[in-house]
Protein backbone atom coordinates (compact mmCIF):
# COMPACT_ATOMS: atom_id res chain seq x y z
CA UNK A 1 0.00 0.00 0.00
CA UNK A 2 1.59 3.05 -1.30
CA UNK A 3 2.03 5.40 1.90
CA UNK A 4 0.66 9.24 2.37
CA UNK A 5 2.79 11.89 1.33
CA UNK A 6 2.96 14.49 5.23
CA UNK A 7 1.48 17.73 4.48
CA UNK A 8 3.49 20.62 4.66
CA UNK A 9 0.47 23.13 5.00
CA UNK A 10 -0.23 24.74 7.87
CA UNK A 11 -2.75 23.21 10.45
CA UNK A 12 -6.53 24.09 9.80
CA UNK A 13 -8.62 25.64 13.13
CA UNK A 14 -11.41 22.51 12.38
CA UNK A 15 -10.34 18.83 12.11
CA UNK A 16 -12.47 16.84 10.14
CA UNK A 17 -13.57 12.66 10.49
CA UNK A 18 -16.38 10.44 8.95
CA UNK A 19 -19.62 10.17 10.70
CA UNK A 20 -21.34 6.89 11.38
CA UNK A 21 -23.21 6.60 8.12
CA UNK A 22 -21.66 6.75 5.12
CA UNK A 23 -22.54 10.29 3.76
CA UNK A 24 -22.23 11.96 6.76
CA UNK A 25 -18.93 14.27 7.95
CA UNK A 26 -18.00 15.64 11.40
CA UNK A 27 -16.19 18.55 11.77
CA UNK A 28 -15.02 19.69 14.87
CA UNK A 29 -14.16 23.17 16.50
CA UNK A 30 -12.58 23.72 19.52
CA UNK A 31 -10.97 26.33 21.58
CA UNK A 32 -13.60 28.80 20.71
CA UNK A 33 -13.47 31.91 22.27
CA UNK A 34 -14.50 35.64 22.26
CA UNK A 35 -13.90 37.10 19.04
CA UNK A 36 -14.19 33.58 17.02
CA UNK A 37 -15.33 32.66 13.57
CA UNK A 38 -14.90 30.49 10.52
CA UNK A 39 -15.54 30.58 7.40
CA UNK A 40 -16.75 27.62 4.73
CA UNK A 41 -16.98 27.65 0.98
CA UNK A 42 -20.40 26.52 -0.51
CA UNK A 43 -19.64 25.93 -3.84
CA UNK A 44 -21.53 23.37 -6.51
CA UNK A 45 -21.42 22.97 -10.59
CA UNK A 46 -18.07 23.33 -11.36
CA UNK A 47 -18.52 21.40 -14.62
CA UNK A 48 -14.66 22.70 -14.70
CA UNK A 49 -13.13 19.88 -17.77
CA UNK A 50 -16.06 21.96 -20.19
CA UNK A 51 -14.16 25.02 -21.94
CA UNK A 52 -17.38 27.49 -20.50
CA UNK A 53 -15.98 26.78 -16.78
CA UNK A 54 -14.73 29.91 -15.51
CA UNK A 55 -11.63 28.54 -14.28
CA UNK A 56 -10.28 31.91 -13.05
CA UNK A 57 -13.54 32.86 -10.93
CA UNK A 58 -13.38 29.52 -9.30
CA UNK A 59 -8.69 29.98 -8.58
CA UNK A 60 -9.81 33.13 -7.19
CA UNK A 61 -12.04 31.96 -4.69
CA UNK A 62 -10.53 28.93 -3.84
CA UNK A 63 -7.23 31.30 -3.11
CA UNK A 64 -9.55 33.20 -1.03
CA UNK A 65 -10.45 29.73 0.83
CA UNK A 66 -6.89 29.40 1.45
CA UNK A 67 -6.40 33.06 2.99
CA UNK A 68 -8.94 32.58 5.67
CA UNK A 69 -8.40 28.97 6.59
CA UNK A 70 -11.62 28.33 5.21
CA UNK A 71 -13.13 24.92 4.09
CA UNK A 72 -14.27 24.25 1.03
CA UNK A 73 -17.62 21.58 0.41
CA UNK A 74 -18.67 20.75 -2.80
CA UNK A 75 -22.05 19.57 -4.10
CA UNK A 76 -21.63 17.76 -7.08
CA UNK A 77 -21.22 17.91 -10.96
CA UNK A 78 -17.19 18.75 -10.56
CA UNK A 79 -16.92 17.22 -13.68
CA UNK A 80 -18.31 17.97 -17.02
CA UNK A 81 -17.58 14.09 -18.66
CA UNK A 82 -19.80 14.64 -21.44
CA UNK A 83 -17.34 14.26 -24.37
CA UNK A 84 -16.89 10.66 -24.25
CA UNK A 85 -17.00 7.97 -27.29
CA UNK A 86 -20.46 6.48 -26.36
CA UNK A 87 -22.01 9.36 -24.50
CA UNK A 88 -24.85 10.68 -26.93
CA UNK A 89 -24.42 14.41 -25.67
CA UNK A 90 -21.13 14.09 -27.09
CA UNK A 91 -19.66 17.36 -28.91
CA UNK A 92 -15.84 17.67 -29.57
CA UNK A 93 -15.98 21.26 -29.69
CA UNK A 94 -16.40 21.12 -26.20
CA UNK A 95 -13.28 19.16 -24.82
CA UNK A 96 -9.86 20.81 -24.20
CA UNK A 97 -7.13 20.30 -25.49
CA UNK A 98 -5.79 18.76 -22.29
CA UNK A 99 -8.39 16.23 -22.91
CA UNK A 100 -8.22 14.88 -26.21
CA UNK A 101 -6.70 11.31 -25.76
CA UNK A 102 -8.57 7.99 -26.12
CA UNK A 103 -8.16 7.39 -22.32
CA UNK A 104 -10.74 10.76 -22.05
CA UNK A 105 -11.70 9.78 -18.46
CA UNK A 106 -8.26 8.91 -17.29
CA UNK A 107 -7.16 12.55 -18.00
CA UNK A 108 -10.32 14.23 -16.44
CA UNK A 109 -9.32 12.80 -13.29
CA UNK A 110 -5.31 13.75 -13.28
CA UNK A 111 -6.06 17.07 -14.88
CA UNK A 112 -8.89 17.69 -12.02
CA UNK A 113 -6.22 16.53 -9.54
CA UNK A 114 -3.35 18.91 -10.73
CA UNK A 115 -6.06 21.99 -10.67
CA UNK A 116 -7.55 21.19 -7.07
CA UNK A 117 -4.30 19.84 -5.46
CA UNK A 118 -3.00 23.32 -4.01
CA UNK A 119 -5.85 23.54 -2.20
CA UNK A 120 -6.80 19.60 -1.07
CA UNK A 121 -5.99 20.41 2.70
CA UNK A 122 -9.26 22.82 2.48
CA UNK A 123 -11.42 20.37 0.58
CA UNK A 124 -13.77 19.07 3.40
CA UNK A 125 -15.51 17.10 1.17
CA UNK A 126 -16.69 16.05 -2.35
CA UNK A 127 -20.48 15.24 -3.15
CA UNK A 128 -21.82 13.26 -6.21
CA UNK A 129 -23.53 15.31 -9.15
CA UNK A 130 -26.29 14.00 -12.02
CA UNK A 131 -22.74 14.32 -14.24
CA UNK A 132 -20.79 11.88 -12.15
CA UNK A 133 -23.88 9.66 -11.62
CA UNK A 134 -23.96 9.36 -15.29
CA UNK A 135 -20.44 8.16 -15.89
CA UNK A 136 -20.97 5.27 -12.84
CA UNK A 137 -23.82 4.34 -14.81
CA UNK A 138 -22.47 4.48 -18.69
CA UNK A 139 -18.95 3.38 -17.41
CA UNK A 140 -18.80 1.78 -13.89
CA UNK A 141 -16.48 4.14 -12.62
CA UNK A 142 -16.75 6.77 -9.95
CA UNK A 143 -15.07 9.92 -11.25
CA UNK A 144 -15.75 11.44 -7.63
CA UNK A 145 -14.06 8.13 -5.80
CA UNK A 146 -10.63 8.39 -8.10
CA UNK A 147 -10.67 11.92 -7.86
CA UNK A 148 -10.76 12.05 -3.82
CA UNK A 149 -8.52 9.24 -3.91
CA UNK A 150 -5.64 10.39 -5.80
CA UNK A 151 -5.81 14.27 -3.90
CA UNK A 152 -5.54 11.64 -1.00
CA UNK A 153 -2.74 9.80 -1.80
CA UNK A 154 -0.91 12.95 -3.22
CA UNK A 155 -1.61 15.20 -0.48
CA UNK A 156 -2.39 12.88 2.72
CA UNK A 157 -5.59 15.63 2.95
CA UNK A 158 -8.94 14.23 3.81
CA UNK A 159 -10.91 14.92 0.65
CA UNK A 160 -13.66 13.14 2.38
CA UNK A 161 -16.81 11.68 -0.22
CA UNK A 162 -20.14 11.98 0.62
CA UNK A 163 -22.76 10.56 -2.16
CA UNK A 164 -25.80 12.63 -3.90
CA UNK A 165 -26.96 13.47 -0.58
CA UNK A 166 -25.52 13.92 2.64
CA UNK A 167 -24.91 15.25 5.69
CA UNK A 168 -22.57 17.66 7.37
CA UNK A 169 -22.29 18.37 11.17
CA UNK A 170 -20.48 20.80 12.50
CA UNK A 171 -19.42 20.38 16.57
CA UNK A 172 -18.13 23.42 18.65
CA UNK A 173 -16.37 23.26 21.69
CA UNK A 174 -17.17 26.54 23.45
CA UNK A 175 -14.80 27.85 26.24
CA UNK A 176 -14.01 24.04 27.12
CA UNK A 177 -17.34 23.95 28.61
CA UNK A 178 -20.11 23.97 26.61
CA UNK A 179 -20.86 21.82 23.39
CA UNK A 180 -23.06 23.20 20.30
CA UNK A 181 -23.81 21.22 16.66
CA UNK A 182 -24.89 22.81 13.77
CA UNK A 183 -26.02 20.94 11.10
CA UNK A 184 -26.09 21.17 7.15
CA UNK A 185 -28.02 18.33 4.78
CA UNK A 186 -27.13 18.82 0.92
CA UNK A 187 -28.20 17.46 -2.38
CA UNK A 188 -26.92 17.65 -5.19
CA UNK A 189 -30.40 18.69 -6.95
CA UNK A 190 -33.13 16.99 -9.29
CA UNK A 191 -35.09 18.19 -11.99
CA UNK A 192 -35.13 21.04 -14.43
CA UNK A 193 -35.73 23.98 -11.57
CA UNK A 194 -37.64 25.91 -14.24
CA UNK A 195 -37.64 29.45 -15.55
CA UNK A 196 -39.91 30.90 -13.11
CA UNK A 197 -39.42 28.57 -9.67
CA UNK A 198 -36.48 28.52 -10.05
CA UNK A 199 -36.47 25.30 -7.85
CA UNK A 200 -38.57 26.68 -5.10
CA UNK A 201 -41.14 24.69 -5.86
CA UNK A 202 -37.84 21.36 -4.37
CA UNK A 203 -37.09 23.61 -1.76
CA UNK A 204 -40.58 23.17 0.05
CA UNK A 205 -40.61 19.85 -0.39
CA UNK A 206 -37.28 18.84 1.31
CA UNK A 207 -38.34 21.38 3.92
CA UNK A 208 -41.02 18.93 4.46
CA UNK A 209 -39.26 15.74 4.74
CA UNK A 210 -35.93 17.00 6.29
CA UNK A 211 -35.64 16.92 10.07
CA UNK A 212 -33.17 19.18 12.47
CA UNK A 213 -31.11 20.46 9.51
CA UNK A 214 -29.92 24.03 10.42
CA UNK A 215 -29.08 24.58 6.97
CA UNK A 216 -29.97 23.25 3.64
CA UNK A 217 -27.57 23.40 0.11
CA UNK A 218 -28.05 21.98 -3.13
CA UNK A 219 -26.75 22.92 -6.70
CA UNK A 220 -27.91 21.22 -10.93
CA UNK A 221 -30.21 24.00 -11.56
CA UNK A 222 -27.66 26.49 -12.17
CA UNK A 223 -29.58 29.00 -10.18
CA UNK A 224 -28.86 31.41 -7.29
CA UNK A 225 -31.00 32.06 -4.07
CA UNK A 226 -31.16 32.15 -0.29
CA UNK A 227 -33.93 32.07 2.05
CA UNK A 228 -34.74 31.50 5.79
CA UNK A 229 -37.58 29.51 7.15
CA UNK A 230 -38.03 29.50 10.91
CA UNK A 231 -39.52 26.06 12.91
CA UNK A 232 -40.68 26.52 16.27
CA UNK A 233 -40.43 23.36 18.64
CA UNK A 234 -40.28 22.34 22.43
CA UNK A 235 -36.76 21.49 23.83
CA UNK A 236 -35.96 19.15 26.14
CA UNK A 237 -36.79 21.56 28.62
CA UNK A 238 -40.20 21.70 28.17
CA UNK A 239 -39.36 25.52 26.50
CA UNK A 240 -40.56 26.80 23.09
CA UNK A 241 -37.88 27.73 20.90
CA UNK A 242 -37.36 29.28 17.63
CA UNK A 243 -35.29 27.49 15.20
CA UNK A 244 -34.01 29.12 11.45
CA UNK A 245 -33.39 26.19 8.73
CA UNK A 246 -31.44 28.43 5.85
CA UNK A 247 -32.12 27.02 1.82
CA UNK A 248 -28.71 27.90 -0.26
CA UNK A 249 -28.93 27.46 -3.52
CA UNK A 250 -25.94 27.09 -4.66
CA UNK A 251 -24.66 28.66 -9.06
CA UNK A 252 -22.34 26.68 -11.28
CA UNK A 253 -19.00 28.31 -12.53
CA UNK A 254 -20.23 27.23 -16.48
CA UNK A 255 -21.55 30.21 -18.73
CA UNK A 256 -23.08 28.39 -21.10
CA UNK A 257 -25.30 31.33 -22.55
CA UNK A 258 -22.35 33.70 -23.10
CA UNK A 259 -22.77 36.14 -25.54
CA UNK A 260 -26.20 33.86 -26.79
CA UNK A 261 -25.17 33.36 -30.91
CA UNK A 262 -26.53 29.68 -30.68
CA UNK A 263 -25.69 26.27 -29.02
CA UNK A 264 -28.11 23.55 -26.89
CA UNK A 265 -28.66 26.14 -24.06
CA UNK A 266 -29.99 28.79 -26.25
CA UNK A 267 -31.98 26.63 -28.94
CA UNK A 268 -34.10 25.55 -26.12
CA UNK A 269 -34.39 28.88 -24.45
CA UNK A 270 -32.46 28.94 -21.33
CA UNK A 271 -31.26 32.08 -19.81
CA UNK A 272 -28.06 33.01 -18.31
CA UNK A 273 -27.20 31.41 -15.05
CA UNK A 274 -25.34 33.25 -12.07
CA UNK A 275 -22.18 32.22 -11.64
CA UNK A 276 -20.54 31.86 -8.45
CA UNK A 277 -20.80 30.34 -4.80
CA UNK A 278 -21.53 31.01 -1.04
CA UNK A 279 -19.23 31.64 2.16
CA UNK A 280 -20.52 30.08 4.98
CA UNK A 281 -19.40 32.18 8.64
CA UNK A 282 -19.51 30.68 11.67
CA UNK A 283 -19.50 33.31 14.54
CA UNK A 284 -19.39 33.30 18.73
CA UNK A 285 -22.18 35.71 19.95
CA UNK A 286 -23.84 36.00 23.11
CA UNK A 287 -28.11 36.27 23.68
CA UNK A 288 -30.25 36.67 26.57
CA UNK A 289 -32.96 33.76 26.58
CA UNK A 290 -36.81 34.61 27.37
CA UNK A 291 -36.22 32.10 29.76
CA UNK A 292 -32.95 32.48 30.89
CA UNK A 293 -31.57 35.20 33.50
CA UNK A 294 -27.61 35.90 31.73
CA UNK A 295 -26.63 35.66 28.41
CA UNK A 296 -25.34 32.56 26.62
CA UNK A 297 -22.96 31.98 24.25
CA UNK A 298 -23.89 30.53 21.14
CA UNK A 299 -22.66 29.63 17.90
CA UNK A 300 -24.55 31.61 14.77
CA UNK A 301 -23.94 31.82 11.23
CA UNK A 302 -24.45 34.10 8.03
CA UNK A 303 -24.24 32.94 4.23
CA UNK A 304 -22.97 35.64 2.26
CA UNK A 305 -22.08 35.60 -2.06
CA UNK A 306 -18.65 34.89 -3.10
CA UNK A 307 -17.65 37.92 -5.06
CA UNK A 308 -17.16 37.49 -8.76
Amino acid sequence: MKKRKKSTAPKLPFSVEKGASPNVVVVRHGQIKSGWEQWYLLRSDGHTDNPDSNISLQLDHLEEAKARNAGILDFGDLFCAMQGKFDKRSDKSKVRPEHQFGDYLDSLVQWMADLYEPYAQNWIMQGTGNHEASILHRHETSLIDRFCQTMRNRTGAAVLTTGYTGWVAFKFRIFRTQNQSIRLWHTHGYGGGGPVTKDMIQRSRQLAYIDNADIICSGHTHDQWVTKDVRIRLNTADFVEQRPCVVVKCPTYKDEYKSGVGGWHIATGKPPKPLGAYWLRFYLSHEKKEHAKSSNAVIKFEVREAES
